[in-house]
């Protein structure tokens, strides 16, 4: 049986585009039903599209990925994952942006010693990049938070006619999921409000 291509793309975001990688991947034989996608973060490979493609993989198919980050940014799940599809199923797999990351090329010792070294080194610089992420923007929320910037739903004002419509919910006259909607609020913001204000 002929060796089939795989492709996977992954991007971030459901706002981030993957035409790049997907153009990277048009040199490979890869046939439409074979691309896979997902549009999530790389810190695991709990992903819906990569799942799928695992179980389709078979030994002597070939996974073609534009760099290391894209297949994931979690050091040890990446290494894992290559160990997975390498060794257990039996798999090639081509990273386009780092040619010594082909196992299709494995016939020497020296070769391979090459890609394993390449494979942690990379490893771990897409998960410091992602980490490196996490604490930029950290970083920018505490600034932003001492500038005032607010974040989150601004607060509901509180309707003037509130007092009044509480009144007749306290005397019970009405209900309190009555007295919301006499207000446009929900029935727990209505109650919230009631016990805040005592």
């Amino acid at each position: 049986m002929k060796n089939r291509y795989y492709g996977y793309v992954r991007v971030s975001t459901k706002e981030q585009n993957e035409d790049r990688q997907i153009l990277a991947l048009s040199d490979f034989p890869i046939s439409r039903e074979n691309l896979y996608t997902d549009k999530v973060s790389g810190k695991d490979f709990h992903r819906p599209q990569y799942q799928r493609m695992v179980k389709k993989l078979r030994k002597g198919d070939i996974l073609v990925v534009k760099s290391i980050d894209r297949l994931g940014r979690n050091y040890e799940e990446i290494l894992e994952q290559w160990r997975r599809l390498t060794k257990e199923k039996g798999v090639d797999i081509v990273v386009i942006d780092m040619p010594l990351l082909d196992t299709r090329n494995k016939n020497d010792l020296t070769g391979t010693l090459i890609a394993d070294i390449v494979l942690n080194l990379l490893s771990y610089v897409a998960q410091t990049e992602r980490e490196n992420m996490r604490q930029r923007q950290a970083e920018g929320i505490a600034a932003a938070r001492k500038k005032g910037v607010k974040f989150g739903r601004p607060p509901i004002p509180v309707p003037e006619a509130f007092e009044k419509v509480s009144k007749r919910w306290e005397n019970g006259e009405i209900s309190s999921r009555n007295a919301a909607m006499q207000l446009g609020i929900s029935q727990n913001t209505f109650l919230r409000w009631s016990k805040k204000m005592g």
